[in-house]
């Protein structure tokens, strides 16, 4: 009888540290969600500390005593890798490799590599490569800290060539200037589409909001479209567009990014082309996840983006998805304090019909509106 072996490769195992200046209260809703994040690329949680700081060093970001417990703690559980919370100095994260001996990173890197692994398009490869390599840049010149080798040249004739670290350096620049070359011309091919939208007249809603609270679900419903969904943070990386016609009338509605709490700087600028699309919408239909007990803080971290991506001036309308999951006391006191917010269920489909119809009242008003001045404007220039 033949015997079946597990060819899987065993899951990495992580160590979890997030530091807190002296005072500062823990964050469990941020420890959440950089669990979340870990899950996302499958890794298995060994162990946590949350470090609130009494002494400080440069070199760890923390005492050298508690620095060196938590090597310990990392090697008594035989973790294959420490990640934090915080954001990491390259000098850092070097430090902490040479103290624990297992590879160390920060919550960016963790975020831009679940973008690697689950960008899908040509345009978010390339968006993600141009975050990944904007990110390794200040990193390289520890990578080979100590390797002096040098290539070409000749002392006293071309100069004693470069080192390996100079090397890296150069190549990498160079892909980045490519990559930025090649994210310029699919903004220009996207720019095109969009002309081509505003030609045929049809009104853009855009869906926004936090990463997971079932914006790709609300996009199915609502056009019956097949996206991408799974419960995990940042499913979707493309922007996506469908049609939502009724009675003969059409608006587009388009999905985006999800948002995440202090999202990297390198991934805002290079997602900045599908971003846009929030930017450059009629309405934005901010969809929050109403069964999540952090949902304000969620609420403000996708406002505070979108006044990054200077989207304040489009109008708003606020969606509270996945009420099937709440009691009628949660979902009254959710009423109460976002008064305005239409209340709906991508999964059992309740309330989708009353958002269909006040996206096109609303969009298909304001597109009216923007029209009839428009013909104004031009009528004024003729009589001048």
């Amino acid at each position: 009888m033949s015997k079946m072996y597990d060819t899987r490769k065993p899951a990495k195992r992580a160590f979890l540290v997030t530091i807190y200046e002296k005072n500062e209260k823990s964050d469990v809703s941020l420890e959440k969600e950089l669990v979340s994040l870990c899950r996302v690329l499958e890794l298995e949680i060994v162990g946590e500390e949350s470090v609130h700081i009494r002494e400080y060093t440069a070199k760890f970001g923390m005492g050298t005593g508690k620095a060196a417990e938590i090597a310990e703690k990392t090697k008594v559980v035989h973790a294959d890798c420490v990640i934090f919370g915080n954001m990491l100095s390259p000098s850092k994260q070097r430090n902490w490799e040479e103290l624990t001996g297992v590879s160390v990173m920060d919550r960016q890197e963790l975020i831009v590599r679940i973008f690697a692994e689950r960008a899908l398009s040509k345009e978010a490869k390339l968006q993600v490569d141009l975050a990944r390599l904007e990110y390794s840049l200040p990193r390289l010149q520890h990578k080979y800290i100590d390797l002096s080798r040098q290539r070409g040249g000749r002392y006293g004739a071309k100069g004693s060539g470069e080192t390996k670290s100079e090397t890296d350096r150069r190549i990498v620049e160079q892909r980045i200037r490519k990559l930025k070359e090649d994210l310029d011309q699919v903004r220009k091919t996207r720019e095109t589409q969009r002309k081509m939208r505003k030609r045929h007249t049809a009104p853009v809603c855009a869906l926004v909001g936090y990463t997971n609270a079932g914006k790709s679900s609300l996009l199915n419903a609502l056009t019956n479209a097949d996206v991408f969904v799974e419960d995990k943070l940042f499913a979707t990386l493309d922007a996506t567009t469908r049609k939502l016609t009724i009675d003969g009338k059409t608006i587009l509605i388009a999905d985006t990014v999800g948002f995440i709490r202090n999202l990297p700087h390198a991934l805002v600028s290079a997602f900045r082309s599908t971003l846009e699309e929030a930017a450059l919408a009629d309405l934005l239909i901010h969809v929050l996840d109403a069964s999540d007990a952090d949902i304000d803080r969620y609420c403000e971290t996708t406002l505070s983006v979108l006044r990054e991506l200077k989207a304040e001036a489009v109008p708003v309308v606020t969606v509270l998805n996945k009420v099937d999951r709440l009691s009628a006391e949660v979902l009254e006191d959710l009423q109460r304090r976002y008064p305005d917010a239409l209340t709906v269920s991508a999964m059992t489909g309740s309330g989708l019909d009353a958002l269909k119809s006040f996206l096109m009242a609303r969009v298909l008003k304001s597109t009216m509106i923007s029209e009839i001045s428009a013909a104004l404007f031009t009528k004024t220039l003729d009589s001048e």
